[in-house]
């Protein structure tokens, strides 16, 4: 009587379990790859600031193409004896004092800016693809912890049928006690199953939530159909030649971008030898007694800063290391991406060939199964024998499952290394 209480209480547990995860937070149906990493994206700091940053990088380019190195400055100034002898003694002078270009100061800014805006849009791209590798990660983990949920669910069930039937075989003395511990200890097992891979499920799904804001929801489908619920990636091209792949993939192109904001900016430092120079323009207004005439007159002069500070030096030196740096990174970057693309085409293949073999042996098993049930219930296959057939069956079908979400994986990493986004 408990063991069949059981039975009937542990899948309600389940479903009420179940129902308050999906009742938790906004529940998105049949959640796909790329709606999952469409509102990821929209929760990260690059894409927040995004908009910002393009206005920044303009407004940069924008000052860079000025006339003066700096804003012109205005001067005004009075001199005066009314405090104390108060003669009429009275000036007033104003002028503008425009900081000049150093020679090819101007041009080099601009180049800084124009490399600095490139920097901007790929060092949002690059944040995209570092978004879209979490999310797949974390998509095809929860699609794993479905399926073996599903399957988890189904061995359930086919447990709680078993030791329906040989509950009644026992009462009607076909078989013997020791049969019914047996299925009774087969149930127990897919108990635990089940409890277990209910917490991997809520574990993953809590982790896919994080990153996008939704809980992942499917449609209505078997353990052998959670892979074509959850739908693959579209097959990537391997491009032919992987020089060009090695400059457009958007991890390279942000160092690459990186590195020419260093190069220009070490250029812009061999130029900065000295302060601006100033041209001084100003006029003055002018009398020596209360009885004179206002003289006007007007000054002209430019003011040369000398000598090539340590702080240019320092600056200089900085941007030449911040250079070498740069282009480091951009080879070796271009290395790891080799290798990478590499690797993901093997593992492409392998899944396909697992995939393809995983498929036979689950339609083999599934033969058997059938088989030993009708031998079973003719009282020609003993239970242990009927377990057994039962364990591999399902083992089958699981590893045939996992090889098709294994394979979308798959497709998935290689996206990733050829810098595509989810689709």
């Amino acid at each position: 009587m408990f063991r069949k209480n059981q039975v009937i209480w542990w899948p309600c547990a389940v479903l009420a379990l179940a129902a308050h995860s999906a009742t938790a937070a906004p529940v998105a149906a049949t959640t796909t790859l790329k709606q999952t990493f469409e509102a990821a994206w929209q929760r990260q700091p690059e894409a927040l600031s995004q908009q910002m940053r393009l206005d920044a990088a303009a407004a940069q380019q924008q000052a860079a193409t000025r006339w003066t190195a700096e804003p012109v400055a205005l001067e005004l100034s009075t001199k005066t004896d009314r405090l104390n002898q108060s003669l009429g003694r009275d000036e007033m002078v104003a002028g503008i004092s425009i900081p000049l270009w150093l020679p090819g100061e101007r041009a080099s800014t601009v180049a800084v800016a124009d490399a600095q805006a490139r920097a901007t849009s790929s060092r949002v791209r690059a944040a995209q693809l570092r978004t879209a590798a979490q999310v797949r990660e974390a998509y095809w983990a929860w699609a794993r912890a479905h399926m073996d949920h599903a399957l988890a669910g189904e061995l359930l069930s086919h447990a709680q049928q078993l030791a329906q039937d040989v509950a009644k075989r026992v009462r009607a003395g076909d078989l013997a006690r020791a049969d019914q511990n047996q299925a009774d200890g087969a149930l127990a097992t897919a108990e635990v199953t089940l409890a277990e891979a209910t917490g991997v499920l809520a574990t993953a799904a809590q982790r896919l939530r994080a990153l996008s804001g939704l809980v992942p929801q499917l449609s209505a489908a078997g353990p052998s159909g959670v892979g074509g619920a959850i739908g693959a990636e579209p097959m990537p091209v391997l491009p032919a030649d992987t020089a060009t792949l090695l400059v457009t993939h958007p991890a390279v192109a942000e160092l690459q971008d990186s590195a020419d904001v260093a190069q220009r900016s070490a250029e812009l430092a061999q130029v900065q030898t000295r302060a601006n120079p100033e041209l001084m323009l100003a006029t003055s207004r002018d009398r020596g007694q209360l009885d004179e005439a206002y003289q006007h007159s007007i000054t002209l002069g430019i003011r040369f800063p000398l000598g090539s500070s340590s702080r240019n030096q320092a600056k200089r030196a900085s941007a030449q290391a911040d250079a070498m740096e740069a282009e480091t990174n951009v080879r070796l970057e271009r290395e790891r991406l080799q290798g990478d693309v590499e690797a993901a085409r093997v593992g492409l293949v392998s899944a396909q060939t697992q995939r393809v073999a995983a498929q036979r042996r689950a339609g083999l098993a599934g033969v058997s199964r059938v088989f030993f049930q009708k031998s079973f219930q003719m009282g020609e296959t003993d239970l242990p024998t009927r377990l057994r057939m039962e364990r591999e069956a399902m083992d089958a079908e699981r590893q045939a499952a996992r090889a098709g979400i294994d394979l979308a994986a798959a497709q998935s990493a290689l996206r990733q290394t050829l810098g595509l986004l989810p689709e």
